[in-house]
């Protein structure tokens, strides 16, 4: 709607001006003069004509606005080429009817919120004036940054067709334009409008939008090709956002397998500043569906400027082996079972890779978990035959159930507190780490179970422990300080006699 209003006065002058004075030179230094006057602007038009036969026509090309002369920032509005035409018999009378108007290669560029001007546009805002179509190609809205030696936030609007203009009506509209991150091409349609000059932001619009090969690996440390498909709707300042995504191959490169993942979406937008609240966003990954709700506003730390995400993130009967497929390399999954979770998810902005940046903080508990490793089912069964003081019954021993714990997530570490986990006989509590990149593993805790140690073993071992049963016993049981360590893949299971020694002399 700026660039209807900067039409109108163009038209105003020209219309007018041309019953007294037909010289283009004249009407070229006139418009230049409204124009500085009407938009507080250092105006430069390299070419400009007006023609009364066979109908009224207006040509220019090289138009550009800096407000109040400010040569230290991009120019407010520039337009590679502009036309207009209308009948005669339709500038009699009111509204004005435009006929068409054409414009090629405009740049908007807005400065950030706390530099803007309100321009005064009561003046032109009274003009009746509708144009019948306005057709723009190749046309940028660009965002400014602050920092000077940031990038701006472009959109590339390819083609733009607005019907039934003006400043008191909403205008038909279609778009096709590319979205700067993740790039990828929107075509969307619609009304807009009518302009609210004394608050754009209150200016109304709706519309349904497509959004296609959007490549999200812009994103260091994903990847797919997202599509989208949806409608929005509301004012500028608050748009209420509800669509579904589809992204056959989405993959966290850390674990590197791609993966089917959907989702349906609701949100609120405000489009002056790009902030987003998510209410909610529902996603289907596999088997499992996670519930996310929260926010993607402008990030309060000064050393990393952009949009921070912050949510609420939950899983109800999902699965552990859905979720490890995006963070573990190897397949099968390690863990088979059905999860709850609920974790704080917050992403600062950065180039750094998204494991790097991802900070979770939240609890877990899975069922009927299974390890799909031989190799570590072997030793969660010897475990579990150990502590029902059988260790040479090989029919006896039990997977895991009661899995549960808390954890954080921070710079690709996750810290497990508290995590617990039964085996028949058994029950083993531990506090550790596990790196995501190498994926090595750091556990140290307590294990409690119904055997004494003795019976643990078998001949001369078993004898021997005899004499030390009565210090490992406590309340029935026998505890002892265990650990598990080395890679995932290989973990080693142990006592852990000297962390319990450093322990004590903490």
């Amino acid at each position: 709607m700026l660039i209807v209003i900067l039409l109108v006065t163009i038209l105003v002058v020209a219309v007018v001006v041309t019953g007294v004075h037909l010289s283009n030179p004249y009407l070229h230094r006139k418009v230049v003069e409204m124009l500085s006057e009407k938009f507080h602007a250092e105006v430069e038009l390299k070419d400009f004509h007006v023609y009364l036969f066979p109908g009224a026509r207006i040509h220019g090309a090289g138009l550009t606005l800096r407000h109040e002369g400010r040569t230290d920032v991009p120019p407010m509005i520039s337009i590679g080429e502009f036309s207009a035409e209308a009948g005669i018999l339709g500038l009699i009378g009111k509204p004005w009817k435009i006929n068409q108007v054409k414009l090629k290669g405009l740049i908007i560029q807005i400065p950030p919120k706390d530099e803007r001007r309100k321009q005064d546009w009561s003046k032109v805002r009274d003009a009746p004036v509708l144009i019948r179509e306005i057709v723009s190609d190749d046309a940028e809205l660009r965002l400014l940054p602050k920092s000077a030696d940031k990038d701006p936030h472009v959109f590339s609007i390819h083609h733009l067709v607005m019907h039934s203009v003006g400043l008191d009506r909403p205008a038909k509209f279609n778009a096709q334009l590319t979205n700067a991150v993740p790039p990828g091409e929107i075509d969307t349609h619609g009304t807009f409008g009518p302009w609210s000059p004394d608050d754009p932001g209150q200016t109304p619009l709706a519309a349904d939008y497509t959004f296609d090969k959007a490549d999200l690996g812009v994103f260091k440390g994903i990847s797919g090709i997202l599509s989208s498909t949806g409608k929005f709707g509301g004012v500028l300042e608050k748009i209420e956002v509800e669509g579904k995504t589809s992204t056959p191959d989405f993959t966290v490169t850390i674990g590197g397998h791609p993966l089917d993942l959907e989702t349906v979406f609701s949100a609120t937008v405000d489009g002056t500043n790009g902030d987003t609240l998510l209410h909610p966003v529902t996603a289907h990954l596999l088997n499992t569906v996670i519930v996310a709700q929260g926010g993607i506003v402008k990030s309060q730390d000064k050393n990393r400027p952009g949009k921070e995400i912050t949510l609420d993130v939950t899983v109800k009967q999902g699965r552990i082996e859905d979720l490890m497929r995006l963070a573990v390399k190897s397949t099968p999954p390690p863990l088979t079972g059905a999860i709850n979770f609920k974790t704080k998810f917050n992403l600062p902005p950065g180039k750094e890779d998204l494991s790097d940046r991802l900070n979770l903080d939240g609890a877990f508990d899975v069922e009927h978990a299974r390890f799909t490793s031989p190799e570590v089912t072997a030793k969660i069964e010897t475990l579990s035959r150990k502590a029902l003081g059988q260790p040479e019954n090989m029919d006896a021993g039990s997977s895991v159930s009661q899995l549960k714990g808390n954890f954080v997530l921070d710079n690709g570490l996750i810290g497990f507190r508290k995590l617990t986990f039964n085996v028949t006989g058994a029950e083993v509590a531990l506090d550790g780490k596990y790196g995501l990149d190498k994926e090595n593993l750091d556990f140290h805790g307590k294990l409690r179970m119904q055997a004494k140690l003795s019976q643990t073993m078998t001949g001369a071992k078993s004898f021997l422990l005899k004499a030390v049963d009565p210090f490992f016993r406590k309340n029935g049981k026998t505890e002892v300080p265990i650990k598990i360590t080395g890679q995932r893949e290989h973990p080693s299971f142990g006592l852990d006699l000297h962390h319990k020694d450093k322990d004590k002399d903490k």
